[in-house]
């Protein structure tokens, strides 16, 4: 990529999150220890066990010995307690509990092992090749490695997918057990930087300095990642500089969304002598400041449309095109079923046809 930021990190990365589309990197697929940015696959999982009904948010969580045995950063869980998982979900992404995500784990899984076995799979699922999880915290491990490319992957996974995690990511001060424990966000960010959404932070004396950072602003949506950072500073400063750059050079152009009507046709052979054409799913794409002029429009409807026609059947496409080149195309679909004119519903329209006419 012609643009240098010069980052002062070890890794980093700059995604458009809809899309995936990288807009800038550094060193993206260098195995680095993660810390606890680790802490996105597990709110995955988490958040993937709520969709599926095998959790709700009131679902009471206990404490094991070895939960309550967690070093770095937690809330001091204790083994007579219990916490819902929604309070759980507040002290990973808001502290960075390490209890509260081993409490988790258990769970789940029924034990830290399996759930780890979990977090290697989804990883593989999502195309992370440089990623192995050895724990579901990110305290050092040997062989506990990611890039900043794979970080990327799992947290736009997590905001595509579930974007009510921004629920909890986006706290900046909250508190547990009636007030008694004080939360402020590791993420500073959420409270410094327009449009923040989250995600993760981590560190550890070896891992150094880490950041999923994500943002929105007028609809486009940023993941940066940074790694290896010297300093919890400077990771703040680096994602901020990659977050920037996006903002700036970036716009997501919406065409439009799915549903919306393009234009209502002619048919044959129909109950209905028409019917409207609607965009099967979101039209849309990420191009440079500046670009939205040259962009033009190709509609292709076939010929003769004629009954029956299912709701959701393909009867024609449009593309938008950039200097040539395709960058976003979206199926044209039926918005309603039509059925066939028959002989009776002929000889109906026939009458009532007539009927008007005697009035």
């Amino acid at each position: 990529m012609s643009t240098n930021l010069n980052l002062d990190c070890g890794s980093a990365i700059l995604i458009e999150q809809n899309s995936g589309k990288i807009l800038y990197e550094q060193n993206s697929h260098e195995q680095l220890r993660p810390a606890s940015v680790t802490k996105v696959m597990t709110l995955l999982l988490i958040m993937e066990a709520l969709d599926s009904g095998k959790i709700t948010l009131s679902t009471k969580i206990p404490c094991s010995t070895n939960a309550a045995s967690m070093g770095g950063s937690q809330i001091w869980l204790d083994v007579k307690e219990e916490l819902t998982v929604d309070e759980m979900l507040k002290a990973i992404c808001v502290a960075s509990a390490n209890d509260c995500t081993v409490a988790m784990a258990e769970y789940l899984e029924g034990s830290v092992d399996s759930f780890v076995e979990k977090m290697n799979q989804k990883a593989k699922a999502l195309g992370m090749n440089d990623t192995c999880f050895k724990n579901c915290h990110g305290l050092d491990t040997d062989g506990h490695v990611t890039s900043s490319y794979d970080i990327s992957l799992m947290s736009r996974e997590l905001l595509l997918k579930h974007p009510t995690i921004t629920n909890y990511t986006t706290i900046w001060m909250d508190s547990l057990r009636d007030g008694k424990s004080e939360l402020v966000n590791t993420n500073k960010l959420i409270r410094n930087y327009k449009g923040a959404t989250g995600l993760k932070t981590g560190s550890t004396s070896l891992a150094l300095f880490n950041l999923s950072a994500s943002a929105t602003r007028d609809g486009l949506s940023l993941i940066a990642v940074i790694m290896k950072a010297p300093s919890s500073a400077v990771r703040f400063t680096e994602a901020s500089k990659l977050l920037d750059y996006g903002f700036s050079t970036y716009t997501y152009k919406q065409f439009a969304n799915a549903g919306d009507v393009l234009k209502n046709v002619e048919i044959n052979k129909g109950v209905n002598s028409s019917l409207n054409l609607v965009y099967e799913e979101n039209a849309g794409t990420l191009i440079k400041k500046g670009e939205d002029k040259n962009i033009e429009e190709i509609l292709t409807i076939e010929n003769n449309i004629s009954a029956p026609i299912s709701k959701g059947q393909r009867l024609g496409q449009i593309s938008y095109n950039l200097n040539g080149s395709t960058i976003s195309s979206v199926n044209l679909v039926a918005q309603n079923d039509i059925k066939k004119i028959g002989v009776l519903s002929f000889s109906e329209k026939v009458l009532l046809t007539w009927l008007r006419l005697l009035r």
